[in-house]
């Protein structure tokens, strides 16, 4: 076959084309296959540690606001409210640059030398956690509202403490009506944790901002960061389907 035809050319570059952007990705020295893995890592592992620490901050938040006491539950829900209001990117800018300067006028007024830092990774933690926090405290509260009255009543016949029928009756309940809202925001965070790329923290798009840095190829880098949250969303729904069918078994609708 002859190569130096017009059509079989322009195959040749588009096929040599393509192999040079997909060498790109290798793990060798020469490609960012490596770093997009490292930063993929570090993301997962961002979202992970920072869920369980939302989860409960939330929780708190809910069981304050539908507490007893006043002054707990105003305070609670104006804390819920700002964190709501504020930009994630701010949130982020306070707690890593606030928190370092707090750190540092700590180590002043008690040790006379001015050292300290947040990490990255521990900042953009507390940030996001607090900023999800805020968002699962509405969804708690909700459902707590929409467990009857009848369970605690029911409950409290039976002689069971409060700690012990919430963990018995009411967080079960609270579990299954919550799950759909908490799925939703557990893909914010997902996307959320992009913002640790502004304070250097290496992850997936500091690692892809970084790869199209060096090789001027923002289009073929940014798609396939894109494939990769996508990916991963779609574990994600699948594993919250999942458990959103075992936490329904037995109701209505729900699945085995």
């Amino acid at each position: 076959m002859d190569s130096s035809l017009p059509g079989h050319g322009r195959a040749a570059e588009q096929i040599g084309g393509t192999v040079d952007l997909l060498n790109l990705l290798s793990f060798g020295p020469e490609g960012w296959g490596k770093p997009l893995l490292d930063g993929l890592w570090l993301t997962m592992r961002l979202a992970v540690a920072t869920l369980p620490f939302g989860l409960a901050l939330g929780l708190g938040l809910a069981l304050l606001i539908e507490g007893r006491n006043r002054w707990l539950a105003g305070a609670s829900t104006i804390f819920a409210t700002t964190f709501r209001a504020l930009p994630e990117l701010l949130t982020l800018f306070i707690i890593y640059y606030g928190g370092g300067a707090l750190i540092q006028a700590a180590s002043q007024a008690l040790f006379g030398v001015s050292y300290g830092e947040v990490s990255g990774f521990l900042a953009g933690m507390i940030a996001l956690g607090i900023v999800f926090a805020s968002f699962a405290s509405e969804i708690f509260v909700a459902a707590l509202r929409a467990i009857p009255q009848g369970q605690h009543e029911a409950a409290a016949s039976l002689g069971l403490s409060r700690s012990r029928s919430f963990i018995s009756i009411i967080a079960p309940q609270l579990w299954r009506l919550s799950l759909p809202g908490l799925g939703n925001l557990w893909f914010v965070l997902l996307k959320d944790t992009s913002l640790v790329s502004i304070i250097s923290l290496a992850d997936l798009m500091r690692q892809t901002q970084l790869a199209v840095a060096n090789t001027k190829e923002p289009l073929f880098f940014y798609a396939i960061t894109c494939l990769v949250y996508l990916a991963v969303s779609m574990l994600s729904s699948s594993f919250v389907s999942f458990l959103e069918g075992r936490s329904n078994r037995g109701f209505n609708g729900g699945r085995a």
